[in-house]
């Protein structure tokens, strides 16, 4: 059985070889759009249960006194604080954005064990207050070493500041973003105060480590009430809620790209179907004198589906290999703006079930209609 369907599947060569070039392209389309959809949600992914974001209530424009951080680690429930500024440089040009944050060192990558840090590179950090911490992604991408400066043009601190590269880190799990750059928050406040009007004193967000999971909601919501009437009102949230949070603003952008991956997969699902129904129809003497050698209706059905499935799963296949290329090609050509873009085995599930959908749905009509076939009309057909 499986001779006859592999010799009918590529009877005509030019027409499968077309077909098989849609699928191929297709699914390698869906598997790409997956992966963009996984990495606008990896940061997300990527968070601890047991971390707290308090930003400012009203918006993360508005910064929030620094000596807020002791009266939060009063708080019942929290185990451990730091902080943390935007720093929004820009090195070279627009184009090249990565995160920059101003953090307090000792605080802050305690409560991040999930950055890798040599000894000795941490030891030249934190004596080198112009020192900074880059993810391995990021120096790759640029071509970093440990003691290369960095220039950066500073957009929410007016002026160039050039930062030594310290220490690269590197991420516990595949799914640790590598893609950060790290500077003194000291320092950063020292810069601010030869600003006339900047703010002093002040941080972005601060991160609070709670000691029982289960209970972070309530120690946000303490936090919260702790703050409530002051001139810098607080809104805490898990980590996981606060990166999901960036997410939201481009929901639209991600809805869109979800509704095209199934359009591809429609559209191929078309033509697939063109194609069984043409060769259908043109073997249907073929199917009447198999009915007539004895074959079951059922039987010579059967051989469609199969051959369906044969072509979809072959270019389905050849598919999933190429997004692999397809997806570290288009990694490298946005750099940075994907911190994590791996594509996995979900999406690859979903591919391998949308092809083989494609070729059973495909395949449907076809095989009914020769099903139901009388050997009389088939044998007349070839007349």
């Amino acid at each position: 059985m499986w001779s006859l369907v592999l010799k009918n599947a590529f009877r005509q060569k030019v027409r499968m070889a077309l077909t098989l070039i849609g699928l191929v392209v297709a699914i390698t389309a869906f598997g790409l759009l997956r992966t963009i959809v996984d990495a606008w949600y990896a940061g997300a992914e990527g968070t601890s249960s047991a971390r707290l974001v308090t930003r400012n209530a009203i918006s993360l424009n508005f910064p929030l006194p620094l000596n807020y951080a002791e009266r939060i680690r009063g708080i019942e429930g929290v185990s451990d604080i730091s902080w943390a500024n935007w720093f929004g440089g820009i090195y070279i040009t627009e184009r090249n954005f990565f995160p920059q944050f101003a953090v307090d060192p000792d605080s802050y990558f305690r409560l991040y064990p999930e950055y890798r840090i040599e000894e000795a590179q941490w030891k030249d950090f934190k004596l080198d207050r112009t020192g900074a911490v880059v993810g391995r992604k990021l120096a790759r991408t640029y071509g970093w070493k440990v003691g290369g400066v960095v220039p950066l043009r500073g957009t929410i601190y007016p002026g160039v500041y050039n930062f030594t590269v310290r220490a690269i880190y590197d991420g516990i799990d595949k799914k640790t973003d590598e893609s950060q750059f790290f500077l003194h928050w000291a320092y950063l406040n020292e810069q601010s105060k030869k600003i006339p009007g900047f703010p002093r004193d002040r941080v972005g967000v601060f991160v609070v480590a709670v000691d029982q999971p289960d209970r972070a909601a309530e120690i946000a919501s303490r936090i919260d009430t702790r703050f409530i009437n002051t001139s810098a009102e607080t809104r805490s949230e898990t980590e996981k809620a606060f990166q999901l949070g960036f997410v939201a603003m481009t929901e639209a952008i991600l809805i869109a790209v979800q509704i095209v991956s199934v359009v591809i997969i429609a559209i191929i699902l078309a033509v697939m179907a063109n194609t069984v129904a043409m060769t259908a129809r043109e073997r249907t003497s073929e199917y009447a004198t198999l009915q007539a050698l004895g074959f079951t209706p059922r039987f010579v059905a059967s051989l469609i589906v199969a051959e369906s499935l044969t072509i979809a799963l072959t270019g389905g296949l050849a598919g999933v290999a190429l997004t692999f290329p397809v997806a570290n090609a288009f990694a490298d050509a946005v750099g940075t703006l994907f911190p994590i873009f791996e594509v996995s085995r979900t999406t690859v599930l979903l591919q391998c079930l949308s092809a083989a959908g494609v070729g059973i749905l495909s395949a449907l009509f076809p095989a009914m209609g020769v099903a139901r076939l009388k050997i009389v009309d088939g044998l007349r057909h070839v007349a």
